[in-house]
């Protein structure tokens, strides 16, 4: 259970750790070109999660379907703290050997709009795999926003998050 506890926090970080956003890219037009473009920023992140509680649905001593982690934590760039982000990952899918599929819902707080992210990803005994997680929308500054992001963990708090984001 300890090593599903581990695992799961570090892979539920690695999910919200993927949800922030930068400042906007400037968007370059010619003649003839889309008077407004999409724009893609591809930006890193760091997540810190400050918060975890797992909640075991059956008390069991290993993952069950229906078991949930929610977290919350902040977001740095370049050491900087820029938004909090929040998130819920429901265990959907078991197997033997510890391994599992956790689908998870998370958003970006900012200071011009939030973020949602979501997908779905599988965490065996070494660990998540990859994680990338489709941005299925936003508001303010970020109410057209979509795109991706991929997050790796770097320890059980703490997340690296490479994001594309277009809007």
């Amino acid at each position: 259970m300890r090593h599903f506890k581990r695992f799961l926090l570090s892979a539920a970080t690695g999910m919200s750790a993927l949800l922030l956003c930068a400042p906007a890219a400037s968007a370059a037009g010619g003649a003839g070109a889309d008077p407004f473009p999409p724009r893609e920023e591809v930006f890193q992140l760091v997540a810190q999660q400050t918060q975890g509680t797992f909640v075991d649905v059956d008390g069991s001593s290993g993952p069950s379907q229906g078991d949930e982690f929610v977290i919350s934590g902040n977001l740095l760039r370049s050491a900087v703290p820029v938004g909090t982000y929040s998130q819920i990952c429901t265990l959907t899918r078991t197997a033997p050997g510890d391994e599992f599929d956790l689908q998870c819902a998370a958003d970006l707080a900012l200071p011009l709009g939030q973020l949602t992210v979501q997908g779905r990803f599988t965490v065996t005994g070494a660990g998540p795999g990859n994680i990338d997680l489709a941005i299925t929308g936003g508001t303010g500054r970020y109410r057209t926003a979509h795109g991706s992001v991929h997050a790796v963990n770097v320890s059980d708090t703490e997340t690296h998050l490479t994001v594309h984001l277009i809007r």
